[in-house]
C-alpha cells in the first residue's frame, strides 16, 4: 500500500480560488445552442403532453441571450394556481435540456400566454408603486414574488430612476421599491 498525495486525490477543478463542478458547464451558450436547448425543450414538454394526453402547439424561439418556449393552449390547466404548474413544468423542461447538453438553462417557458399577461400586470404595479414613492417619499413593500416577477419590477423601477431591492426568504420574497 502506498501514500497518496494530496496531488494524486480526486478534488474539484479550480478556476479563481473556486470549485467549479466539472459535471456542470456553466458558459454562456450561442444561439444556436439555445436554439438546441428550445428543441430540446419542446420534445421533452411534447411528450409530457402526449402523456397527459393534453392539446397544445408548442413554438419556441431565442430572444435576451435566453432559449423561450411557449405553449399555445386553450385552458390555464397547465398554468395552475398563480403559475405554480408553469413554474414546475419550467424546471422540469430546464432538467432536460441539461441532462441533454450537460449546462445549465435559463430557458423560459410560457403557457397560454401566462407570462405576458403577468408581465403587463407586474409593470402596471411597479408603475403605481413608484408613483407612491414619488408622491409620499416613502419605501413601498410589493407583495412576494417569484424571481421572474421581482425581476420585471426591478426593471421597471430602474427605469424610472428609482432605487427597488428584494427582502426576505423565499416563498415570500418581495421588492421594496425606494426613492433615490
Amino acid at each position: 500500500m502506498t501514500d497518496q498525495t494530496v496531488s494524486d486525490q480526486a478534488t474539484p477543478e479550480v478556476e479563481d480560488g473556486a470549485a467549479v463542478d466539472a459535471a456542470v458547464d456553466d458558459t454562456k451558450p450561442g444561439p444556436e445552442s439555445l436554439e438546441n436547448e428550445g428543441e430540446i425543450a419542446a420534445d421533452y414538454l411534447e411528450e409530457l403532453l402526449d402523456i397527459a394526453d393534453l392539446d397544445g402547439d408548442i413554438d419556441t424561439y431565442v430572444e435576451g441571450g435566453r432559449a423561450h418556449v411557449s405553449i399555445v393552449t386553450d385552458g390555464d390547466l397547465l398554468v395552475g394556481s398563480d403559475g405554480a404548474v408553469l413554474e414546475a413544468l419550467q424546471e422540469l423542461a430546464r432538467l432536460a435540456v441539461m441532462t441533454e447538453t450537460g449546462r445549465r438553462s435559463r430557458l423560459m417557458l410560457d403557457i397560454a400566454g401566462h407570462r405576458d399577461r403577468r408581465r403587463k400586470e407586474l409593470e402596471t404595479l411597479a408603475k403605481e408603486a413608484i408613483a407612491d414613492v414619488k408622491e409620499s417619499g416613502e419605501p413601498v413593500r410589493l407583495v412576494p414574488m417569484n424571481p421572474f416577477e421581482r425581476k420585471i419590477v426591478h426593471d421597471v423601477v430602474a427605469a424610472a430612476g428609482l432605487v427597488s431591492e428584494s427582502e426576505g426568504e423565499e416563498p415570500r420574497r418581495c421588492v421594496v421599491v425606494r426613492p433615490a
